[in-house]
């Protein structure tokens, strides 16, 4: 049985960011379900034909805003600097979230789901230079101004630059699993799928010899773990003291190692519950939480499900299993 991809309608406003739009190209073209695409992207703008853009030149975007109404999910692109949204565009979305789509922004394109009236009363987030504006323009809303990205029901919105990487990666993972969105990382040289509640920026900067130290050991750890690794492991891999790797890694990445390192532990037991059905004792020796116990506690806190609620909910194997003819699952139908 072939699989559908989901549409995705990429709106550009003018001017617009490039790397805005990069983004969910680059990281929904990657995302392959069974050797087929998991996603159809289409850009459009309120005016098809040239779209100006923040670093001075133009893009041809040729559909308009009725690629919307073909679309599952609604990204709205943004600037990255304060811009009054098209009533078009505004117009649209709001048409769009009340068909029941989902609709997300990156950076900016916050604005255009707050004209829209799509932040009255929710959590909603945008590129920290912004915050105060957009506060100050909807108090309806409930800003998160420090956070990375911020899904409320089926609105989505991220703060700027990198963050809509992770925002693109939360909605693959969200559609086709953690499994699914953990190769696009891979294949895309990004992090892995990092938590919307992580921090956007520090004030801390980054010592200028730091180079890929903090890459170099955030790589080792994700291959090692399995393994009971300490503050002082990761140091030792990195070459530096414990103080020293705990000011870059925070710098670098937002989180302390520690934190950082229980993030990718769950993670990596929501992969193996998604995609195996090994033992929950397995599952947790497999990602370094030591017992079933600790990966219930653990997944109960970040999620609120246990993890047989988990398996059950979000398990790629028993979602094709049902899907797939009986004789191929080796049942005898006339049994």
């Amino acid at each position: 049985m072939q699989r559908t991809p989901r549409r995705v309608a990429v709106v550009a406003p003018s001017p617009v960011s490039m790397f805005n739009l990069a983004i969910p190209e680059l990281l929904f073209a990657k995302a392959e379900v069974d050797g087929a695409p998991g996603y159809e992207v289409t850009f459009c703008t309120p005016e098809p034909g040239p779209v100006a853009t923040t670093g001075g030149l133009d893009l041809y975007v040729a559909r308009g805003l009725d690629a919307v109404g073909d679309a599952d999910t609604i990204l709205v692109a943004g600037t990255g600097k304060r811009y009054a949204p098209d009533p078009r565009t505004v117009t649209v979305v709001r048409e769009a979230a009340a068909a029941g789509k989902r609709v997300a922004s990156i950076c900016s394109g916050a604005f255009v789901l707050a004209e829209a009236g799509l932040l009255d009363g929710r959590s909603a987030t945008t590129y920290w230079e912004l915050a105060d504006e957009l506060r100050k323009r909807y108090p309806a809303l409930d800003l998160k101004g420090d956070v990375l990205y911020v899904q409320d029901g089926d609105i989505m919105t991220s703060s700027g630059y990198a963050a809509g990487i992770d925002l693109c990666l939360h909605i693959i993972r969200t559609d086709y699993g953690a499994a699914v969105a953990n190769r696009v990382a891979r294949l895309a040289l990004v992090a892995p799928v990092r938590p919307g509640g992580q921090t956007q920026f520090t004030q801390t900067p980054l010592p200028a010899e730091r180079g890929n130290v903090c890459a170099d050991t955030r790589g080792w750890a994700m291959r090692n773990l399995d393994k009971p690794l300490t503050l002082t492991d990761l140091a030792r891999h990195a070459g530096v003291s414990v103080r020293t790797l705990t000011r870059r890694f925070h710098a670098e990445s937002g989180v302390s190692p520690l934190q950082w390192l229980l993030h990718q532990r769950i993670e990596r037991a929501k992969e193996l519950l998604e995609t195996t059905t090994l033992p929950m004792d397995q599952v947790a020796r497999s990602c370094g939480l030591g017992t079933a116990d600790s990966l219930r506690a653990h997944l109960v806190r970040r999620t609120g499900l246990t993890p047989s609620a988990y398996r059950i909910q979000f398990s790629r194997l028993e979602t094709e299993a049902a899907a797939m003819p009986s004789a191929r699952r080796g049942m005898n139908p006339a049994a």
